[in-house]
């Protein structure tokens, strides 16, 4: 199907981020005295907003814990810049290439405006999106407040528009709305876990998302 409009999640689905984001948060906390937690647990909260990424971690940690974690997280992830290498080969070519051929495309992401907007400017990626909306302006995933904000930008229905993500908080989201949704196994989130919210294709490669998004 050609959708008109094309939403990807960032980290893990356009950017290979996922690690950089875990050994942060892991510094981060575990420099404040917070106790280590297994990686693949700090993998399985990205995507999240990183409210609700420290309270799956550390259940009842404080507002003033939170914004400790927070100020260290930001002092280990900023001193890596996202750059066009750290792009997934291949995906900085799909969204130039639906730009060509006259579809939207967003970014709906659970990283902080400050993030993500950073990461636009010096991945090469910034120019070709035509919104983007983060978890700290809007409502974190799995809520779809983000999805439906793209929607009615566009003035456009889900059905119209798919989600591409790598994890289970993406799919869940689109499939809150009714909107297609495409995992992708590169990120986060394997093909079994994907497979359980209902996505109309889990893309192993990035050839695979080209034929699953109409991309000759």
């Amino acid at each position: 199907m050609t959708y008109r409009l094309v939403i990807f999640d960032w980290d893990g689905t356009l950017v290979d981020s996922v690690e950089h984001i875990a050994e942060s948060l892991h510094q981060a906390a575990t420099e404040l005295g917070f106790p280590a937690r297994e990686r693949e647990a700090y993998r399985d909260i990205i995507g999240l907003g990183m409210v609700e990424a420290l309270e799956a971690l550390y259940p009842g940690i404080s507002r003033d814990q939170m914004m400790s974690i927070r100020e260290g997280y930001a002092n280990y992830f900023f001193a890596k810049k996202t750059l066009p290498q750290n792009v997934f080969e291949g995906m900085a070519d799909v969204v130039a290439d639906l730009k060509l051929g006259g579809r939207s495309v967003a970014v709906a992401t659970g990283k902080s405006r400050r993030g993500l907007d950073s990461a636009l400017g010096t991945s090469g990626l910034g120019p070709h999106f035509d919104i983007t909306r983060c978890a700290d302006e809007t409502r974190s995933k799995p809520d779809p407040r983000m999805l439906v904000e793209i929607l009615e930008h566009f003035d456009i229905e889900p059905r119209d528009a798919v989600m591409i993500g790598d994890t289970r908080y993406d799919l869940e989201m689109a499939r809150r709305i009714q909107m297609p949704a495409i995992g992708v196994e590169w990120g986060v989130h394997k093909r079994e876990e994907l497979g359980r919210y209902d996505p109309v294709r889990v893309a192993a490669s990035v050839s695979e998302l080209r034929e699953a998004l109409g991309l000759h």
